[in-house]
């Protein structure tokens, strides 16, 4: 998209704001507001309480990711790529690391034993990112219970996470060539402690939302995505799967060590309303936590038979002190808890700083389609929309 595209875009949305009928009421949501998960503001053009028109205002969040990665190495990018979904940090560090190893052609002589680590910890971000989906989409339709167990159990896998890398969100754990230090002594024994306490709490969290009649009520048949659209949309990840299409880039990229690894895909099936409904995306997230736990149970299996921690074992060893690629355009992607993140690279000779660094985030994506979304949907109805899609505005704005 270049300028004029959206000095046409703002033109069309002023001409909306413009043409707006005595009967119509203009509305801002946001971007100071409980229910936007962020700094985002939707304009809003009403008749009574249904929603006529959605104009979304982006950019309260921007940080500048694409320049910082043109003007640091790519090493010391790794802690920029933390900050686009926070909510998912290892799987941002992963995807930006294996685009640089397959650039440096290093990316088959990975030791397994970090392969099976990396895949540890971001399955466990996996399941702290939908917990948070899922507990604050709770109180967006007005239950407060689950997102207080959902931050409790959350909670827990902050503590291992800060364990193994010394923060609690922002990570810089997965590096170029290896990670930044082996697990903890006594990690992967917390581990399956934890998945012991949390698989019955998972099982009581979907029973109380799943089946709530409340729930459903709000939630089905309320914000249908038709598979066509989301995918003219570009959406990905548990947006586009709750449309029924069973899209995911751990079997379709097959990468890391996820092709030895046993998982499902969830898709969604219309099971309380429409297929591609509200509640289909909720219930794809809960049903994609399942499967984390079982690929995680896998991952701890390996680390404790098959690769075990050794006295010489350095997770350091192929960390490259400068990287030095030949001039190539590449494209590399993976499946965050959200969606597609991709990173388009444009490197130059005789520097380790790249020229171009693209990131494309799926959030924005995903929340691109909203104003089709929620068109002709009462007030009430966009607050559980929007809650659906499961936004992080560092990711869309960057």
């Amino acid at each position: 998209m270049n300028l004029t595209h959206y000095q046409s875009a703002y033109e069309r949305y002023k001409e909306k704001i413009a043409n707006v009928q005595s009967h119509e009421m203009v509305i801002n949501m946001g971007p100071q507001h409980p229910s936007t998960h962020g700094v985002l503001r939707l304009e809003l053009i009403t008749d009574g309480e249904i929603v006529k028109e959605i104009i979304p205002h982006l950019g309260y969040l921007h940080r500048c990711f694409d320049k910082h990665a043109e003007s640091m190495n790519y090493t010391k990018t790794i802690p920029f790529t933390d900050r686009l979904d926070y909510l998912a940090s290892m799987n941002n560090s992963h995807s930006f690391v294996m685009g640089v190893e397959r650039m440096l052609g290093i990316d088959h002589k990975i030791p397994k034993r970090i392969e099976y680590i990396r895949v540890l910890v971001c399955e466990l971000n996996r399941i702290a990112s939908h917990l948070i989906a899922i507990g604050t989409y709770g109180i967006d339709i007005g239950a407060f219970t689950p997102f207080m167990w959902c931050f409790r159990d959350r909670e827990h896998i902050m503590n291992m996470l800060e364990w193994a890398s010394g923060s609690r969100m922002l990570y810089n754990y997965i590096w170029i060539g290896g990670l930044f230090y082996d697990l903890p002594v006594g990690f992967e024994d917390r581990c399956k402690e934890f998945l012991a306490y949390f698989t019955p709490k998972l099982a009581e969290l979907d029973e109380l939302l799943s089946t709530n009649q409340i729930f459903i009520s709000r939630t089905a048949n309320i914000g249908v995505l038709p598979a066509d659209v989301a995918i003219n949309y570009g959406c990905s990840g548990p947006m586009l799967r709750a449309s029924g299409i069973k899209w995911d880039l751990r079997r379709i990229d097959a990468y890391s060590v996820y092709p030895e690894i046993e998982f499902n895909i969830p898709v969604g099936r219309g099971e309380m309303g429409t297929l591609g409904d509200s509640w289909d995306r909720y219930k794809v997230r809960v049903d994609e936590v399942y499967e984390s736990v079982r690929i995680i149970e896998q991952c701890l299996e390996r680390l404790t038979k098959d690769f075990v921690r050794t006295p010489d074992f350095d997770p350091r060893a192929l960390v490259p002190k400068k990287v030095n690629l030949k001039e190539q355009d590449y494209y590399v992607r993976s499946e965050n808890p959200k969606g597609e993140l991709g990173f388009y690279f444009v490197t130059q000779e005789k520097t380790d700083i790249p020229r171009r660094v693209k990131a494309r985030g799926p959030s924005f994506n995903n929340l691109s389609v909203l104003p089709e979304l929620g068109k002709g949907v009462l007030i009430a109805d966009l607050i559980a929309i929007l809650g659906s899609i499961d936004i992080v505005l560092g990711e869309v704005d960057r």
